[in-house]
């Protein structure tokens, strides 16, 4: 029997090892056919930020890969909007992530969906597992 899992990414990608372990246990958890949808909230609105170049830091730019989560049935994203307004960013400033809906002859539909700090709390509430990184 599936789980729902939500994995909170609550740090900036760059500087720590906790955006790219996420996203590795994210798509393992995936692999296992387990219901997995992630949060970005704090300084991890910063992940599905547009733009990204970390070779300055000396680091690989691994956000590409948020686009393949939905091969993995990844579909359901959530950035808190409180965060965003908090450091300055608007819906605009995320990437395009979306996932092609087999149900619907393979439209293309966005996986990323801005919401309030209390329906955040909600999903929250309605999870099997929550991890946050």
């Amino acid at each position: 029997m599936a789980k729902k899992f939500l994995y909170l990414n609550r740090k900036a990608p760059y500087g720590t090892v906790y955006a790219l372990e996420s996203l590795e246990v994210v798509l393992i958890a995936a692999a296992f056919e387990q219901e997995v949808s992630l949060a970005f909230l704090d300084d991890g609105v910063y992940q599905i930020a547009k733009g990204q170049n970390p070779k300055a830091a000396g680091m690989k730019n691994f956000s590409p890969t948020y686009n393949a989560l939905g091969d993995y049935g990844i579909t359901q994203l959530y950035v808190e909007r409180e965060s965003l307004v908090e450091r300055g960013l608007t819906e605009e400033d995320l990437m395009p992530i979306v996932y092609e809906d087999e149900n619907d002859e393979y439209a293309e539909k966005p996986s990323v969906q801005v919401i309030s700090r209390a329906e955040m709390s909600q999903i929250m509430a309605e999870q099997d597992v929550t991890l946050s990184f």
